[in-house]
């Protein structure tokens, strides 16, 4: 697999962030309470989303740190950002010393897996040659929106949180595992059939899930060369405009891809961090119901103590209502509810 550089990946394009009036795709970005929501849209279409939470170093980002640790004679060390972050940092020249400060580009983003936490990495950047050219970064070109599309957002969050989308003929079944993203394809068509219904939804929620890294797709077995090969020409069409590098079908069914993960993707934030995702969530829900009165915000208890107090604040100041909390242990941690009660109920 090829090194992450500082740079913009062949094949992505700029032009996916289109200002208005474009005839392209245009990224909407909605600035929510505690993380930032982005969709790509196409004509009436949704074909990619990306989410982006506070603190979150994607790749090809730029950050300033202190060298904390460098091994005697080593160019690789540890470096800590004036907030604790820490970056495991690559090509540290020989005369930085501890103590040093730095100015890092981001290779690999920090990712969160049950039981254990990669940092970021970076390198460091000694001069104008060195630095990433502006950033495709659509949370700062996209159109910003109050609001995206009714429905949109909702129905991406609620298949991440499920780990299951449907398509005709039958369903994909997502697992994220400390080695890659795991995608199963279930249903009740022929073996032949179902594979190969199965990659328009496979492609597109790549794309919506916002997936990178390593990715395996546990195809059905096809016996037939012939039908494996009619399996790697529809996959290689569908995937044609999304830069990846993958392997042909086996004997099995299994095919393995990797592609540039510049982030934590939606189904990482669900696997590490489920309880944050849904009090965020709750948030929107509590921003969205409109009229005069109180917010009452209806939560499973875990989803209180993730309610930080200026979160609760901006909700209150962008909605110009007060916030009333109410737990309730028999909800799900994804299903809370909001509605406008009297001041006086």
């Amino acid at each position: 697999m090829k090194r992450a550089r500082c740079s913009r990946p062949q094949g992505s394009r700029l032009s996916d962030s289109r200002g208005p009036g474009s005839d392209g795709p245009e990224w909407l970005v909605e600035h929510g309470i505690g993380e930032s929501r982005a969709l790509l849209i196409d004509g009436e279409e949704v074909v990619a989303a990306k989410l982006r939470w506070p603190g979150d170093l994607p790749v090809d980002s730029t950050a300033l740190a202190q060298l904390v640790s460098k091994p005697a004679g080593g160019a690789r060390g540890l470096a800590r950002m004036a907030n604790g972050t820490e970056i495991l940092v690559n090509r540290i020249p020989p005369r930085a010393t501890e103590g040093s400060a730095l100015t890092l580009c981001i290779t690999r983003a920090a990712i969160a897996e049950r039981g254990r936490f990669k940092r970021a990495q970076g390198r460091v950047i000694e001069s104008e040659a060195d630095a990433p050219p502006p950033r495709d970064n659509v949370f700062v070109l996209g159109d910003a929106v109050r609001l995206l599309p009714a429905g949109e957002w909702d129905e991406i969050w609620h298949a991440a949180a499920a780990g299951e989308v449907a398509f005709n003929g039958g369903s994909l079944l997502f697992s994220v595992t400390p080695a890659m993203i795991l995608i199963d394809i279930d249903g009740d068509l022929a073996p032949r059939d179902l594979a190969l219904a199965a990659i328009p939804a496979i492609a597109r929620w790549l794309r919506l899930f916002d997936l990178g890294g390593s990715i395996g797709i546990d195809f059905p077995t096809l016996a037939a060369k012939a039908d494996r090969k009619a399996v790697d020409a529809a996959l290689d069409a569908a995937l044609a405009d999304w830069p990846h590098e993958r392997t042909a079908m086996n004997g099995f069914g299994f095919v393995h891809i990797v592609a540039r993960l510049t982030g934590p993707s939606l189904l990482h934030r669900f696997a590490t961090a489920r309880v944050g995702a849904a009090a965020r969530m709750a948030l929107r829900r509590a921003e969205l119901v409109d009229g005069p009165g109180v917010t009452l915000l209806a939560i499973h208890p875990a989803l209180k103590a993730r309610l930080k107090p200026e979160w609760i604040a901006e909700l209150e100041r962008r909605t110009a209502r007060p916030l009333r909390i109410e737990t309730d242990p028999g909800l799900a941690i994804e299903a809370a509810t909001a509605q406008i009660v009297p001041h006086d109920e």
